[in-house]
């Protein structure tokens, strides 16, 4: 980063900030609209991953979230446990086991996106128009932030 851009600094620092407040006010919030959001923020991330691309393996797992295998491995474990995800054998090679949401995994996870959904549309809905609009812009920005974050490390000073 140059040094000689404080203002960038300090817009990153504010992103920063920013979203880790909104993180963390979200998921306090919604506990008492959600007893289940007790489960890891990390499992509840496997859980929609495994909706948006069934039948992946532990490792596609680790690698999309950037996460030690040995680490996705225990936390898959739990929700096997918990009966949220099941361990199938795959279709297209019999000797690895891919993961599937199971119907209860399912049913949790409609319940834990519709608690933010009320949540978000509630907060959207307290926002002026201008904001809630400036809000909304900023989503695809937001994204290809997310992308440019994504990526890789920052580059070395």
């Amino acid at each position: 980063m140059d040094p000689t851009a404080p203002a960038a600094h300090s817009d990153a620092w504010r992103l920063a900030d920013v979203i880790a407040r909104l993180r963390r006010t979200l998921r306090a919030s919604i506990r008492s609209d959600y007893p289940w959001e007790k489960l890891p923020m990390a499992q509840v991330e496997i859980l929609q991953r495994l909706e948006d691309e069934p039948g992946l393996r532990v490792n596609d797992i680790a690698d999309r979230h950037r996460l030690a295998k040995n680490t996705v491995s225990q936390l898959v474990q739990q929700l096997v446990s918990a009966g949220l995800v099941d361990r199938v054998t795959d279709e297209r090679d019999r000797r690895a086991v891919v993961l599937a949401l199971t119907d209860d995994g399912r049913r949790h996870l409609q319940q834990w996106q519709q608690a933010h959904e009320r949540r978000f549309a509630h907060a959207l809905d307290q926002l002026s128009p201008a904001d809630r609009r400036a809000v909304l812009a900023a989503l695809p920005a937001l994204g290809r932030l997310v992308d440019e974050l994504s990526a890789g490390a920052p580059p070395a000073q």
